[in-house]
């Protein structure tokens, strides 16, 4: 650790004059500075002789810079400029940052403050939303050094802090080699086991963020081992890491554990799984989990003497379907309508079928942004139906041995077939079935052309294939073709009408002041995904407990304010520029009878 900063006070690193030192530490030191126009940076000055040589690019630029210039989310970050600068004879380098006025959780743990446990599940989806943007990116971003001290919480609304990613000095792209990745002086607590072994992926970010969202409810990471200098102590500590993190995940220590459900700590566990095939396939399906919208798992049963070649054989799929099915969906008619007609009608009188010699359908597929309903529509048609049914996500079936996802995917249809009838429901169809003419393993290329092979006529067997994604242009054509997906059904936010009805179930049970005028919330919230308007009557029952009052609409309102939008306005008319292709419309008009979404009161 250097004993003091190269600038001081008022000295100049480029066109920046520096206003205090923050702090330093083994490749770079940090400063407040101030621009020419008199904004306020954070300014990290790096010592290139220190910096491990795979924190580079190909092109001898510090990777961590490069980085920063390509992203673009409220959630990490802002880059704004960078350069060099001569000092006592050395050269560095600097990278100004925008200023974020708040503190780190790490100093906000360390307080021992309990907050509300929706102030944890925000923060820690601020988190999985950066993590979510970066693993998306064409060449996904792996951050790598996910900890409570690299999260910043912008106070800027002090109680509902908005965090954002920060330090990028161990951020790798993912189709780097492995030799790439460097864990020196990483807080081993908080990085996945296979990092031990020089792999890093999605879900070891995955993993870090379960890491954080376990030590706000501990005080510690999962599995804590102290470790007093990271760069120190790694021969041992590492294999007692790997071998601690074989026992079952404990929840005794939780400070605020009246307030953690079941379904949290089976989030908790499914996040820190040792195996990576059994945590969340993605960020954004961690989100879905802690907004309720996606059936979580115990990894605990079925970790134990499974392989990549066991899950479906081991693991039973199939269950009965039970439930009020479309008693409780509100609009979406048209969709009903045709589903009862092609389908369910079909699945209850597959005789009547015959004799006029009408085909079997063979499934359909759900898709639009997320956290709209996809996967409770299908599980409602599920229980409309009333047989048995099969939720799927890729990582049930995908595997990193050759064949093995083939064996799987024909496993899954033997078994449907055995229980016919049958649905499968398949989330994230676009992870397990990618389009082929795309930069793909050729793993994934034999998924599809297996997928094809099992779906020729699955109607006259009686199955029928549902499936669910975000990204429908991903999915590999031949899947949407006729006598396959060849039916689509676009699931965006509920329209002005259903958010009347979304509001009216999510306040029923809460104590209500006199005329609350939903008309108005409906107005406020255009554009609002059905798990938002949730959460925010959520937040304003707690706003009103806090006041020890009703909930009022003024307080509705102050909630619609605080809760921000997940799906940007932008996001959602790429949405519709999708569905409108897929439905092969032109022009600028909205079209009538979209399918919509909602839950009746």
């Amino acid at each position: 650790m250097k004993a003091s900063h190269i600038f001081k006070r008022d000295d100049k690193i480029g066109d920046y004059q520096v206003l205090f030192p923050i702090k330093n530490g083994i490749n770079a030191e940090t400063y407040r500075v101030k621009s020419k126009d008199g904004k306020v940076c954070f300014l990290k000055l790096f010592y290139p002789s220190k910096i491990h040589r795979t924190a580079f690019s190909a092109g001898g630029d510090i990777l961590e810079i490069e980085l920063l210039k390509e992203v673009d989310h409220e959630n990490i970050v802002s880059y704004l400029d960078s350069g060099e600068v001569v000092s006592n004879g050395s050269k560095y380098i600097f990278m100004v940052l925008d200023f974020i006025s708040g503190e780190t959780l790490a100093d906000r743990l360390a307080r021992g403050d309990k907050d509300e446990i929706e102030i944890y599940q925000s923060i820690v989806v601020d988190l999985l939303s950066a993590l979510d943007y970066l693993h998306g990116l064409s060449d996904p971003i792996i951050h790598n050094e996910v900890t409570p001290q690299n999260i910043m919480l912008d106070l800027s609304d002090p109680e509902m802090p908005v965090a954002k990613l920060i330090d990028f000095g161990y951020a790798r792209r993912f189709h780097q080699p492995n030799k790439s990745y460097n864990k020196e002086h990483l807080n081993l607590n908080y990085i996945a086991s296979e990092c031990f072994n020089n792999i890093y992926s999605p879900q070891s970010d995955i993993f870090s963020a379960g890491a954080v969202y376990y030590n706000m409810f501990s005080g510690f990471a999962p599995w804590f081992k102290p470790i007093s200098n990271f760069s120190l102590e790694r021969g041992g500590i590492e294999e007692e890491i790997i071998q601690e993190r074989k026992r079952s995940l404990g929840f005794s220590n939780f400070h605020n554990i009246s307030d953690v459900d079941d379904n949290t700590k089976l989030i908790l566990k499914k996040a820190l799984a040792s195996d990576p095939e059994l945590r969340f396939k993605s960020a954004n399906d961690f989100i879905e989990a802690i907004n309720s919208e996606l059936e979580v798992e115990d990894v605990d049963l079925v970790r134990l003497q499974k392989s990549d070649k066991q899950k479906v054989e081991n693991k039973p799929l199939t269950t009965k379907a039970k439930g009020t099915g479309f008693d409780s969906i509100a609009g979406m008619d048209d969709l009903k309508k045709l589903l009862t007609v092609d389908v369910i009608n079909a699945l209850k009188d597959p005789e009547k079928y015959k004799k006029y010699d009408i085909p079997f359908p063979n499934g359909i597929l759900f898709y639009g942004p997320p956290r709209c309903g996809k996967t409770f529509f299908a599980k409602k048609f599920a229980e409309e139906v009333g047989y048995n049914y099969m939720y799927i996500k890729p990582s049930t079936l995908k595997s990193r041995y050759v064949n093995a996802t083939q064996e799987n995917i024909a496993k899954m249809f033997e078994e449907a077939e055995k229980n016919a009838p049958t649905i499968i429901f398949i989330d994230e169809l676009n992870e397990l079935l990618p389009n082929r003419d795309s930069e793909v393993h050729e793993m994934s290329k034999s998924a599809v052309n297996e997928m094809l092979a099992q779906m020729d006529r699955t109607g006259e067997k009686g199955i029928f294939v549902v499936g669910a994604t975000n990204y429908p242009n991903m999915i590999d054509p031949a899947i949407l073709g006729a006598g396959r997906l060849e039916k689509k059904f676009y699931i965006g936010p509920p329209d002005f009408q259903l958010r009347q009805e979304l509001f009216k179930v999510y306040l029923k049970k809460k104590p209500l002041d006199f005329g609350i005028d939903y008309e108005k919330l409906a107005k406020l919230t255009e554009h609002r995904v059905t798990a938002e308007i949730e959460l925010i009557c959520s937040e304003a029952a707690r706003m009103a407990l806090q006041a020890d009052s009703k909930v009022t609409i003024q307080i509705l309102e102050n909630a619609i304010n605080k809760i921000r939008p997940t799906i940007s306005l932008a996001e959602l008319r790429k949405y519709e520029e999708i569905r409108k292709k897929i439905e092969g419309e032109d022009g600028d008009d909205e079209p009538s009878g979209r399918p919509r979404i909602g839950f009746k009161s």
